[in-house]
């Protein structure tokens, strides 16, 4: 990990983070996502099994998981991990069930009626990622808010490995909240799947779930045709810390992020610069027989990152430009510090709080704004799979009321028959004011 001094040094290494996925190479993996998913509309079941044949080495005949094996994985599951499943869906069904938007229905002064009305997308597919982990709580903090939403139809897909098996735990998850429809297939062909609809599969009406860049870029593309939750680039955690971090933890916690992916980034803001000296050993120390351990040095190595700065609003500032995925503050008065910050997917305040709590079953969502989208960008939500309507009624006293102005409004852009759709229901209120 690099460790840095000067504020414009680290703003510069942030960008670089940010911009990780960026490149030259992108312009041919945008050509190949475009080409599965021209296929898939085209070909439907036979594209994807024959682009399942080529990436992951299987025939997926059925395409579908059968539900036996679905509920069977459940009964397979040792109770300790039943029971933590089961606590993680239940804190994050309850604090989703808080966020379900309610209509809203305003009577004016003139006697009009405006309102906003909410309801869920029929459909909605959720990508599970496979690869070199199983994410079984990604398959809570998916499905738990579009049933809170009110989706009737729950469609699953997650890359299966060589043998055309999905991981157990990751079925076990789908079992117990009740997911019927899984799809053993993944990539852009997936998603290409769900929003084009095949022989055998639906399309569906929203996709959420992160992925690799293939999948991400299919999302980009398919976005209009179905709607998205965002575009999940790599994961990332900024820790800011003070003298009264734990070395032993915050090594810890940067490290699980960088266990995630070589691509992952974990960066550590400090003022002490005793912990900046020392964390680098650390590390080193808590990856002696770590099974991840090379995904973590290449993370570390690529996009690790060390500042030591002046005083904790320097943090602020630098944690507000880059706006973290994840933002961990190891700090005295935390809560103080937290209400300072702007940009970022989830904060994680104090001590007893490492970002892991929140990954599993803390309730909010796990899904967040990655790549500096945090700016502008918030959690996968229950909103994600709700659509709201406008709802306008006018009686003839709000309609009086309102003309002229409506007419002036019309003709000023040109729009004559727009004008005059109002002005022939003025004369009339006229003739007729009753």
């Amino acid at each position: 990990m690099r460790c840095l001094f000067s504020n414009k040094d680290a703003a510069n290494a942030l960008q670089r983070i940010a911009n990780r996925t960026e490149g030259k190479s992108q312009q041919k993996t945008i050509q190949t996502v475009e080409t599965i998913l021209e296929t898939i509309r085209l070909e439907g079941d036979q594209a994807l099994i024959k682009y399942t044949e080529l990436f992951d080495g299987f025939t997926p005949r059925p395409l579908f998981v059968e539900e036996e094996t679905i509920s069977k994985a459940w009964e397979e599951t040792n109770e300790s991990l039943k029971d933590a499943l089961k606590l993680a869906h239940s804190r994050i069904k309850d604090f989703h069930k808080h966020q379900k938007p309610k209509d809203l229905l305003i009577k004016g002064t003139h006697g009009e009626i405006l309102g906003r009305r909410w309801k869920p997308v029929e459909k909605a597919g959720i990508y599970i990622p496979g690869g070199r982990a199983c994410y079984p709580s990604t398959v809570l903090m998916n499905a738990i808010p579009a049933q809170v939403a009110g989706v009737k139809e729950l469609i699953m897909v997650s890359p299966a490995n060589s043998q055309g098996k999905i991981n157990n735990v990751v079925l076990a998850a789908a079992h117990m909240v009740g997911i019927k429809k899984v799809l053993r297939i993944g990539g852009a062909q997936a998603i290409g799947a769900m929003a084009f609809g095949t022989e055998t599969i639906d399309k569906v009406d929203v996709i959420t779930g992160p992925g690799n860049i293939y999948v991400t870029l299919a999302k980009k593309s398919v976005y209009g045709r179905v709607g998205i939750d965002s575009l999940a680039g790599p994961s990332e955690v900024l820790i800011i810390a003070d003298n009264s971090a734990n070395l032993k933890e915050v090594a810890a916690d940067l490290l699980a992020q960088a266990e995630h992916d070589p691509l992952a980034s974990s960066i550590l803001l400090t003022t002490n610069i005793e912990l900046a000296n020392n964390i680098s050993n650390e590390i080193r120390n808590q990856l002696k027989n770590h099974p991840r351990a090379e995904i973590c040095l290449q993370s570390l190595k690529e996009w690790g990152l060390i500042v030591v700065c002046g005083n904790i609003d320097e943090c602020i500032a630098l944690s507000d430009k880059f706006a973290p995925e994840h933002l961990e503050l190891q700090v005295e008065n935390p809560k103080l510090i937290s209400n300072k910050v702007t940009n970022a997917g989830a904060i994680f305040i104090g001590k007893w709080t490492p970002e892991a709590v929140g990954d599993y079953l803390a309730g909010p969502n796990h899904t967040l704004p990655t790549s500096g989208t945090a700016r502008f960008s918030g959690a996968l939500s229950v909103e994600t799979f709700m659509k709201n309507t406008s709802i306008i009624e006018f009686n003839q006293n709000a309609f009086k009321n309102t003309a002229s102005e409506i007419q002036e409004l019309a003709l000023s852009e040109g729009l004559f028959s727009h004008s005059e759709s109002i002005r022939l229901r003025h004369e009339r209120s006229e003739i007729n004011p009753s």
